[in-house]
């Protein structure tokens, strides 16, 4: 799939009257349309710790509330227990007949996010800021990524001797999946879902987002 796919075909559903730029490398809305939430992945692409480390890497640029910098995160690849992971999460709650992720294509790197501190609203803040910043620079990388709160914490706590408690896991690999946005109202339902084999996120359209129209 060609790096600007997501991002051309959203201009062709949704329109732009903006006017062409020349752009030089990667924006932040490419960066943006290109990372999805992948749930099937490619075996013959190994991700290396040294690709976890860069892409945790990010969170030493980070805003943090009240600047705790309280996260904290454990490396998990193919080698060093992916498959004692994988048993203790789920993935595709809106596609529970799909049995996700297939055998074969399950992700094989995951990043453990955890906190020195209780979980908190501050914590969370800092939590989400962190899973999209290293999802972005997930893609950057040409990798992709799944962020993951549907897992048991106390066995993964358990299987990997963690000194912290989890907070939530980022799958990381090359992404096998073909996903398409479609622009949706506010009211309308906003699960996910798939057809002859694309999968669709329903967007809310910029107009219904903002409160005040000029």
């Amino acid at each position: 799939m060609a790096d600007n796919y997501l991002e051309k075909r959203y201009e062709e559903t949704l329109g732009s009257a903006k006017p062409k730029v020349k752009r030089i490398g990667n924006t932040v809305d490419s960066l943006l349309l290109r990372s999805r939430s992948h749930r099937a992945y490619k075996k013959a692409y190994v991700v290396s710790r040294a690709e976890l480390e860069r892409i945790v890497g990010v969170c030493t640029k980070l805003p943090s509330g009240c600047n705790q910098q309280v996260l904290r995160y454990w490396l998990v690849t193919r080698e060093t227990g992916a498959d004692r992971l994988l048993p203790l999460l789920k993935m595709g709650a809106a596609l529970p007949e799909l049995h996700l992720p297939v055998e074969g294509t399950e992700p094989e790197a995951f990043i453990i996010c955890c906190s020195v501190v209780p979980e908190s609203k501050l914590v969370d803040i800092d939590l989400g800021i962190a899973l999209q910043s290293m999802a972005l620079k997930a893609v950057e990388m040409g990798l992709n990524t799944l962020m993951i709160g549907a897992f048991n914490r106390e066995k993964v706590k358990e299987a990997f001797s963690l000194p912290l408690e989890p907070l939530m896991l980022l799958a990381v690999g090359k992404g096998a999946d073909r996903i398409e946005l479609v622009p949706t109202n506010a009211d309308a339902p906003r699960a996910y879902y798939r057809r002859d084999g694309v999968h669709y996120v329903p967007k809310v359209r910029l107009d219904d987002l903002i409160l005040n129209h000029a």
